[in-house]
């Protein structure tokens, strides 16, 4: 269990009715943290933040799709209502529409852009207003978090749609610290590995998925706790002078 290293915050985690956002709502909440899980299925987060509550943590559910504007503001409106504005917010929605780029049909690949990049720019943005409004400039508490991906940095057959979308995250993230650094606001990118989830994880069970883990020097797939020191780091107090940075973590799966 994480130590209360996020006491008194409050984070808003967008994609948390499963994966990676799941598990990202439940790590905060043992480390203190008042969380605002948020995703289209709001019929999961509701149950997520049942599950938080009645373990002892602090949660709310809002219904959130990152693709709508209204939707993102509605859903810092209800955070701010129930526990003041999020001083943590972790941009981890994102969507997977495989195929090979001659295939793959305009809409899907808008679908990914709309939801990978476009989603994580209006998320952080709205974050860092509230921030902003809240007097991020003199406490110097404002963390952000783009969840990116591995991808972004590697070329493959499939995936030229997410990974290119991934690729626009890492460098938004560098966009997004500069701006904001002297308004007391660190922007940071994690790019996971490859991690069994709901978003893709049938695919390593195929032989062609099971090809692919062969193919990679330890032979493994990434665990979803091994991003949990750098989750925490980046939400605490701890990274108070870091900021603008990207880094993998995958297991040497991009080496």
């Amino acid at each position: 269990m994480a130590d209360r290293q996020l006491e008194g915050r409050i984070a808003l985690i967008t994609g948390a009715s499963s994966g990676l956002g799941v598990h990202f709502a439940r790590l905060y909440a043992a480390a203190g943290a008042a969380v605002v899980i948020g995703a289209r299925r709001a019929e999961r987060v509701a149950d997520l933040a049942a599950e938080i509550e009645a373990g002892g943590g602090r949660a709310l559910a809002v219904s959130l799709d990152v693709t709508d504007e209204a939707s993102i503001i509605a859903a810092f409106d209800a955070a701010e209502a129930k526990f003041g504005a999020p001083d943590v917010v972790v941009a981890n929605a994102g969507i997977v529409i495989p195929g090979r780029a001659v295939d793959l049909a305009a809409d899907h690949i808008r679908s990914v852009i709309d939801t990978n990049f476009i989603g994580v720019y209006l998320t952080a943005r709205e974050g860092a207003r509230r921030m902003m409004a809240a007097g991020s400039k003199e406490s110097e508490r404002g963390r952000i978090i783009l969840i990116g991906s591995i991808t972004a940095e590697m070329t493959g057959q499939g995936d030229a749609a997410y990974a290119s979308s991934k690729a626009g995250v890492a460098h938004l993230g560098r966009q997004l610290a500069q701006e904001w650094v002297r308004q007391g606001i660190n922007v940071n990118v994690i790019q996971p590995g490859y991690i069994r989830t709901e978003i893709g994880g049938e695919w390593f069970d195929t032989d062609g998925g099971k090809a692919q883990i062969a193919g990679w020097h330890r032979r493994r797939l990434t665990n979803i706790t091994a991003l949990d020191p750098l989750m925490l780091f980046f939400a605490s107090d701890a990274s108070r002078q870091t900021t603008g940075a990207h880094i993998s973590v995958d297991d040497g799966q991009s080496l």
